[in-house]
């Protein structure tokens, strides 16, 4: 796993009618091709009666590897689109399947475009984004008489203590950012006169959603 992926915070759903037709956008986190053809098979087996499955994925670091498809749709009315939207949302190791049922009224191409890119886009807001982020994991060391401010330090910074060690001394994990490693140490320093240590523990990756805009 990478710093700073982006990918959706769950497994979910989300559906919508245009002109009598269901879309249903179906969202899956994933890490390998197998992987998505495994969730693309549910999906075609929970909606066998649909007309389309058209979907989209990106997978690695980099997106190296992207796969699109219409389903039966008319060329590049679908599967782009979906693709395109995960693109614009810089959404990584993600699949997306729109399944349609369809309602009698034709849409058009450029209906159609809209309609799989608007299920799409609505998906990732419903289902909401998360940010996969480096952290180092600092032990931070503290006397009983500091813990209350560093506590109340800890809030301010929106930072939440992992674990907690209550001994002769306070001994206390939290999770920072790599970039803000610097700085979280020399603002206790700061704070508390150069009494206090830190011992690093090893890198997490940690989940941060994304604001809805």
């Amino acid at each position: 796993m990478s710093e700073n992926l982006i990918t959706l915070a769950k497994n979910d759903s989300h559906e919508f009618v245009i002109k009598k037709s269901r879309f249903i956008a179906d969202g899956f986190r994933i890490s390998s091709e197998q992987e998505a053809h495994h969730y693309l098979d549910q999906i075609q087996t929970l909606h066998a009666k649909a007309n389309h499955h058209c979907f989209a994925f990106l997978l690695g670091d980099d997106d190296h590897i992207q796969r699109a498809s219409d389903d039966g749709e008319p060329s590049g009315t679908a599967g782009v689109p979906i693709l395109e939207v995960l693109q614009k949302n810089h959404v990584h190791n993600t699949l997306v399947v729109v399944t349609r049922y369809f309602g009698g009224i034709k849409l058009g191409a450029g209906g159609l475009i809209r309609a799989y890119s608007n299920a799409t886009s609505q998906l990732l807001t419903t289902v909401g984004l998360v940010q996969k982020v480096e952290q180092i994991v600092i032990g931070v060391t503290l006397n009983y008489a500091q813990y209350d401010t560093f506590t109340h330090w800890l809030e301010n910074q929106q930072l939440k203590p992992q674990a907690t060690d209550y001994t002769e001394v306070i001994r206390v994990q939290v999770g920072v950012n790599t970039d803000h490693v610097t700085q979280f140490q020399q603002e206790l320093i700061n704070l508390f006169a150069n009494q206090v240590t830190f011992r690093s523990l090893g890198k997490q990756f940690t989940e941060v959603p994304i604001p809805k805009k």
